[in-house]
Order: C-alpha cells, then sequence, then structure tokens
C-alpha cells in the first residue's frame, strides 16, 4: 500500500477505490443490530497509520508538546476543530474513518492495546438507513445518544485484535483517540440501506419456523413414545413448550436475511442468495 507524508509528520496509507461488506446476513435475533449486510463501494482515500499524537495535535493547533503518545481526552468538538484547522492543507474531507474504511484499512493500521478509537459514525442500533458510498452516518440520532460514536477497541494485551463498541465522543475519556483520513468529498443524496425490513414476510418466516422446529416436534415426541392421550389432554402444556423452544431457535438461527448493494445504474438491489 502507497505510503503518504503529509504535514505535521502525519504519515497517511492512500487506499485505492475498494468495496467492504458491513453487518452480517443471519437470520436469528441476536444478530439483529448487526443487519442488514450490504455492501460499501469508496473512492480512494489516504487514512493515517496511527491515531494522532500529541505532538501532532499540538503542532496542529498553533501549540507545542513533546509527547508523542496518542492523543487522548478529546470530545467530537476537539476533532472537528482541529479538522477544520487541518483542512486547510488537503482539498479533500478532512475527518476520522468510517466503519467502512477503517475496515478496508483495518490490516495496515496501528492501535495500542488497551486503546479505544472513534470513529466518524453515529452508534445507531442497527444497519438500516446506512450509506452505501461510505460517507459518515451522523446527524440521526437524538437526545443523549447523539454524542456517541461507533469505535474501534484494541485488546489489552493482543496486538491486532479489536472489538467495535460505541463510545461517549462528548466527554473526554483516558486513552480514547482517534486517526483521520483525507476523502473526496461526497456530493448530493446517498444510496442507502432500506429503513425497512419486509414485515409481512417475517412474520410469515417467524410462524413457519416455530412450527416446524417448536410446536410440531413438542406434539409428535409425545405421540411417538406412546403417550398420544397427552397431546389431546396436555395441549396447552406443549403449545406453550412448542413456542418457548421456537422462540430460543430463532435467537439463534434463522434464515439468511437480504443483503444490499447498489448495480450499475445506482440503484440499490438484493442481492441473490
Amino acid at each position: 500500500m502507497e505510503i503518504i507524508e503529509g504535514p505535521f509528520g502525519l504519515r497517511f496509507f492512500k487506499v485505492e477505490d475498494s468495496s467492504v461488506f458491513l453487518g452480517t446476513d443471519k437470520g436469528g435475533w441476536v444478530y439483529a443490530n448487526e443487519r442488514p449486510r450490504h455492501r460499501v463501494s469508496l473512492p480512494s482515500f489516504l487514512i493515517l497509520e496511527k491515531p494522532i499524537t500529541n505532538s501532532q495535535f499540538a503542532e496542529i493547533m498553533g501549540d507545542t508538546a513533546d509527547s508523542n503518545e496518542p492523543k487522548d481526552m478529546v470530545t467530537n468538538e476537539i476533532i472537528a476543530e482541529l479538522c477544520e484547522e487541518l483542512s486547510k492543507q488537503f482539498e479533500g474531507d478532512v475527518r476520522r474513518p468510517t466503519q467502512s474504511e477503517w475496515e478496508v484499512a483495518k490490516e495496515h493500521l496501528i492501535l495500542p492495546c488497551g486503546w479505544t478509537e472513534l470513529l466518524a459514525d453515529e452508534a445507531t442500533g442497527n444497519h438500516r438507513g446506512a450509506p452505501l458510498d461510505g460517507r459518515p452516518r451522523i446527524g440521526e440520532m437524538i437526545g443523549p445518544l447523539s454524542g456517541h460514536r461507533i469505535s474501534q477497541s484494541a485488546h489489552p494485551t493482543r496486538e491486532g485484535i479489536y472489538s467495535r463498541i460505541a463510545s461517549p465522543g462528548d466527554r473526554p475519556l483516558p486513552k480514547v483517540g482517534f486517526r483521520l483520513v483525507v476523502s473526496p468529498k461526497r456530493e448530493g443524496e446517498a444510496a442507502r440501506v432500506p429503513n425497512n425490513a419486509n414485515l409481512s414476510a417475517n412474520i410469515r418466516s417467524e410462524i413457519f419456523w416455530t412450527s416446524v422446529l417448536g410446536i410440531v416436534p413438542s406434539f409428535t415426541i409425545p405421540i411417538l413414545r406412546g403417550f398420544g392421550s397427552y397431546a389431546t389432554e396436555g395441549w396447552v402444556n406443549l403449545l406453550f413448550g412448542g413456542l418457548c423452544a421456537g422462540f430460543l431457535t430463532g435467537a439463534f438461527w434463522r434464515p439468511r436475511r437480504p443483503t444490499w448493494d447498489l448495480d450499475s445504474n445506482n440503484e440499490v438491489i438484493r442481492l441473490k442468495d
């Protein structure tokens, strides 16, 4: 990957046009906050190899500091001020990376163990309504959660192991920093993942699989074991047990859900299974 040396000692990787899948198509309800799966198409962009350090932050803001440790105790407002100042040096959009940009470049990025990195996207409940061009997803949340951001958190001791979490970006926290990207400015409305699921299809699917995996076995098992009378006398218990079994199976397994993409005409389409 090409390395670009920027001002203030900033070291960028250049990422060429690329795409990445975000989210999951698993049908179990425990995966609901990671659905729907979708492909994000990204234009070429620059991304910092490491989070902004104290000395880099100070120099950009016209101050001095001699620490090369990552800059922490930051907020969304502080980061926005630095991005505005650094924008004078670049033609593109200077900001934190989005989830998709971070995922595309993660093999080349350095995040010290025990540190958390604030990304650009708000911490939404799922991927419905997510833009498919890699622009930041902001301005959708209201109330206290509007200040939270999706973040990448590094394992305390094992390098290269990360987990995605939600972190407050409206108050400074120790060992919570950020890195920057320089990405082309997006124009116009973004094509987005559909906001709503097919509710009727999901209800039909849930009724079918709850019946097949829960209710039918609940009645069949006592009949096959020679307790046919209980299937009529204790049908309420069997029905309740079948519903519970169906609910539990639905937590971890249901048929895969749709994956969304763009066609050659920039229209949102459902990929074939």
